[in-house]
């Protein structure tokens, strides 16, 4: 048997090394799958069972995944209905019918207004029945001018003035009486340097006539709800800076962004400024008051004040602008037009014009014969062309002015311009700027101060005409404090050929304006208005084309004479005077 077992084992062996050979010579010849067929069917088959149960499994699981999250997305929206209705109601319990208002808008968005509003306050309760005691100080900057502040707890400030002293008299019958002093204020928040803007202009006409003015801005009152406003003005201003230095997708969404203020936002925004009302509600309901942004007007109107004027702002028609219970007044027809086509009632509604301050208007006509004079003499004689170029409040188009004084070197050492650069307040434009001119060694002089403007301006319009000729080829005035950031400009426009800029609220200055690169899509209308009203350029969205129509303007007379003859043309209809009509609107109802 141990033969037999031997010779079967050796046999056994030899059969399957034969086997092995004939499964490679196979496999090369026909290929590995097909003499394992059978196994792989076999395999197959089983694969299949299993791959059937984790398909089975795997449906069951992401089915279930879906209803979940359907579930969730119906409760969310369910709870998020029923935080829009408690929101709505609390509006509507102040007077304000925001549903009334954009009834001929698309209905609301319940979820999307309710988590707007949510993401921003939370269940914050609103304060409507204790406001914020006032009291007033003079303006440092603005003579005759009173400025709002909270009253302070400790011992009252020597030079602070009880606001009931700046309150107009009253008749018999509790109302004010016309035939006494009037008092407006005019309400503002500091979001970027244009609201402030306007307000300044607003003022300087209410104080041209007398009237006692009281400048509110609400983020002046300090408070929480002071606070909450701050932290948005942080957000805009942060988020305007990038998307003008990054471009791209950035400045798309930001620009798309700026033009989606439809009724929800107009919703969002009314429940916001109903948490805001201990800082504007301690006035009389009857004081005639002048908005400059929307938020202060939807405050106002959440508090009950039956004597709003709200300035509305740019060219560019949204709901987001425009509020109940006020009169809203605009610079253009076709906001006029376009508000009434979305369903505004007509007796809401005022075309008043551009709002520019007082002053500038006032010496307009001097101001545009100074400039077209000349532009009449020949290139030998010719004053250097003097260019106003400010930054925004947001501290944005760093970038690009940098590049456009770059690019103006040629020009600034000729001798054929000359540039006021305004870096505001903001201390990396400052440095920016600095920067730039050590690094071209463009020759520059600085000015710091509120008086050292007025005395430069002074010099440029009164003392010696030809004065240019002393000045440096760029002045940069760069402040600490921000009213000079802002006045600046105002003060400098008069005796300044070009005004530089954004086509923000300065593009309805009396003016020529050559426009640079906008921030935010809804400002390119604004230049629009300012072309066809033959006062200002298209956007010049590059430093190349911008510096292309500044050659334009130095090398012929045509285009700078054109508009100026355009300023002259339009104040005489009366297009600039919209700040003195809304402050004829606010005390005596008419323009």
């Amino acid at each position: 048997p141990s033969i037999q077992s031997q010779h079967y084992c050796h046999c056994h062996s030899n059969s399957s090394l034969e086997q092995s050979w004939f499964e490679l010579i196979h496999s090369v010849v026909f290929g590995k799958n097909s003499i394992k067929q059978q196994h792989n069917n076999k395999m197959d088959t089983l694969e299949g069972l299993l791959e059937s149960e984790l398909l089975v499994k795997a449906g069951t699981i992401a089915f279930t995944g879906i209803a979940i999250t359907g579930g969730l997305v119906v409760l969310g929206t369910a709870y998020l209905s029923t935080l829009y209705s408690k929101f709505n109601d609390e509006l509507k319990e102040q007077g304000v019918d925001m549903d009334a208002f954009c009834a001929t808008a698309k209905p609301a968005n319940k979820a999307k207004v309710a988590a707007g509003h949510y993401f921003r306050m939370g269940n914050r309760k609103a304060n409507v029945e204790n406001p914020i005691a006032l009291e007033a100080t003079k303006s440092p900057h603005v003579d005759g001018l009173y400025v709002a502040k909270a009253t302070s707890s400790s011992k009252a400030e020597e030079d602070a003035v009880p606001m009931s002293d700046l309150m107009p008299k009253r008749t018999s019958t509790n109302a004010i009486d016309k035939r006494s002093k009037q008092t407006i204020v005019v309400a503002t928040i500091r979001m970027g340097f244009g609201h402030h803007r306007l307000a300044y202009s607003a003022c300087s006409w209410a104080l041209s006539e007398g009237y006692t003015t009281i400048f509110h801005d609400l983020i002046n009152i300090e408070s929480e709800e002071a606070s909450l406003i701050h932290s948005v003005d942080a957000l805009y201003s942060k988020f305007s800076r990038l998307a003008t230095e990054l471009g791209g997708v950035v400045e798309k969404l930001w620009g798309k962004a700026m033009k989606q203020g439809d009724a929800d936002a107009l919703r969002v925004a009314a429940m916001f400024a109903n948490h805001l009302q201990p800082i504007l509600g301690a006035y009389p309901k009857d004081i005639p008051m002048i908005c400059t942004h929307q938020i202060c007007a939807l405050v106002a109107s959440a508090c009950g004040f039956t004597n709003v004027v709200n300035l509305v702002v740019d060219n560019y028609p949204q709901w987001f602008l425009v509020v109940p219970k006020t009169l809203n007044c605009v610079q253009g027809p076709v906001n006029y037009q376009s508000y009434i086509r979305y369903g505004v009632d007509p007796k809401a509604m005022k075309l008043a014009g551009h709002w520019c301050p007082q002053d500038m208007i006032a010496n307009l006509d001097k101001d545009s014969k100074r400039r077209l004079a000349n532009l009449s003499l020949g290139q030998d004689k010719k004053q250097p062309l003097r260019l106003v170029i400010p930054v925004g409040g947001a501290g944005a188009q760093k970038t690009f002015i940098v590049g456009l004084i770059k690019a103006l070197k040629g020009m600034l050492e000729d001798g054929k311009v000359q540039v006021f650069l305004n870096a505001g307040d903001h201390t990396h434009m400052k440095a920016a700027f600095r920067e730039c001119l050590a690094s071209t060694e463009i020759d520059h002089v600085e000015v710091n101060d509120i008086k050292g403007v007025h005395e430069f301006a002074s010099n440029l319009l009164e003392k010696d005409p030809k004065s240019s000729a002393n000045l440096k080829p760029v002045t940069l005035f760069a402040f600490e404090d921000y009213f000079p950031a802002v006045a600046s400009t105002d003060i400098l426009c008069r005796c300044s050929d070009v005004l530089v800029c954004k086509p923000s609220e300065l593009a309805f200055y009396p003016i020529p304006k050559l426009h640079i690169r906008r921030v935010g899509d809804h400002e390119a209308d604004s230049a629009r208005r300012a072309c066809e009203t033959g006062d200002g350029s298209m956007e010049a969205r590059e430093v190349k084309d911008a510096l292309h129509v500044m050659q334009l303007m130095v090398e012929s007379p045509d285009l700078l004479q054109s508009m100026n003859e355009g300023v002259m043309k339009n104040n005489s209809i009366g297009m600039y005077n919209g700040c003195k009509n809304a402050v004829s609107l606010a005390v005596k109802g008419t323009m």
